[in-house]
């Protein structure tokens, strides 16, 4: 086969962002992540609370639990067409449920990035010093 016409392309691109939450509990690093996961999205400190989601699920892997959170968030926010600026996860075993407060989309608010997913790259859930971090990196 001639290398003009190879099976195999590839392309570089720049549809990538690392994303890092932190805080004292684990939770409190999910929700920190999802805040700025969803400040890549708009200018959060305009956004109203006038509308709360309730969602939960099962998983036990603490790192599938932060991506499943992400991706969760994200799903509830497209399906409603609205924007969320406050979150809040609490864990029971493996039992997690999940609550977003937000708004739907206004005109006067300002899109900003559009984030197509939580991913398992660079996934890493920890504690370090008395400190959780959550991190992955947001198909955008």
């Amino acid at each position: 086969m001639s290398e003009e016409l190879k099976p195999e392309s590839y392309f570089d691109h720049d549809a990538d962002i690392g994303i890092i939450g932190r805080g004292k509990t684990l939770e409190e690093s999910f929700e920190d992540a999802a805040y700025a996961m969803f400040a890549l999205m708009s200018d959060l400190s305009l956004v109203k609370e006038t509308q709360t989601w309730h969602f939960e699920f099962e998983e036990d892997d603490i790192e599938l639990a932060f991506v499943t959170w992400l991706n969760l968030l994200l799903a509830l926010s497209n399906a409603s067409e609205s924007i969320f600026s406050r979150f809040e996860i609490k864990k029971s075993g493996s039992h997690w449920q999940g609550h977003a407060w937000g708004e739907a989309w206004r005109e006067d608010l300002i899109r900003g990035i559009d984030v197509k997913g939580a991913t398992l790259s660079m996934l890493s859930v920890k504690q370090e010093n008395g400190i959780w971090q959550a991190q992955c990196i947001v198909d955008v």
